[in-house]
């Protein structure tokens, strides 16, 4: 295992003549979340998409999820090196429940401990009335998001990218929501949140926050810049 969870260099990104991420420098260590912070347009959920390898984007430069290099992989090999994404829109899957989404992934590793993680997220997450449910289908906003917390913490990915995951969500969603990515956090994990405003980093300790403009990264530092931006907006950039 590296020093860091996730490590971007120079990556550069668009689709077809449109270019949207300009060189991007970021690096989340093992045992931290990180908080990636802007405008609608700034290219937050882009990163997201390339990162797990959306066929529409054409990438450039570097980005290792424990020292192993994602560009160029498959989507299922970039979950095989440690890569977890949960989504604005949780994806919903009618006619398969999310106990045998649970049991294909315990299938499928090779971690001793995954059926014993399986069942203790169950519990703390209090999943059990959803287990016999179709994944996401006729759930809430809030229910969706702690349906992809359980299937992160099943996976037990070294890198996890979450985007926007308190979009739509009323005030107590959020602090559920927030408190669940805490309680995730773990030595052998990095978390990058990508989100709009600073109301979900009230109920986490972020480590670092970046900002990013125009496809970069402008600035980087503490949640006073979350606070910051929050009063002041974005244009001040």
């Amino acid at each position: 295992m590296t020093a860091n969870a996730l490590q971007i260099e120079g990556l550069t990104a668009g689709l077809g003549e449109l270019q949207i991420l300009n060189g991007i420098d970021l690096t989340v260590p093992f045992g931290e979340v990180h908080a990636l912070m802007g405008p609608n347009g700034s290219g937050k959920s882009t990163l997201a998409h390339v990162l797990t390898g959306h066929e529409d984007y054409e990438a450039s430069g570097s980005a290792l999820v424990d020292g192993t290099q994602i560009i160029g992989l498959s989507v299922d090999e970039r979950a095989q090196a440690g890569l977890f994404q949960a989504f604005q829109y949780p994806v919903v899957l009618p006619g398969i429940s999310l106990e045998q989404l649970s049991n294909a992934m315990e299938d499928v590793s090779e971690d001793p401990d995954v059926e014993e993680r399986a069942e203790a997220a169950a519990d703390q997450l209090q999943m059990e009335p959803f287990m016999d449910r179709y994944v996401n289908v006729g759930l809430s906003g809030g229910e969706k998001k702690r349906s992809e917390m359980y299937q992160l913490a099943v996976a037990a990915p070294k890198v996890a990218i979450l985007d926007e995951i308190d979009s739509g969500l009323d005030v107590d969603a959020v602090r559920a929501v927030a408190e669940m990515v805490e309680s995730l956090r773990s030595p052998e994990r990095g978390v990058l949140v990508i989100t709009h405003y600073s109301r979900i980093l009230r109920h986490m300790t972020a480590d670092r926050v970046h900002v990013m403009i125009d496809g970069r990264i402008v600035e980087s530092g503490g949640r006073e810049i979350a606070e910051r931006l929050e009063a002041e907006g974005y244009k001040q950039k």
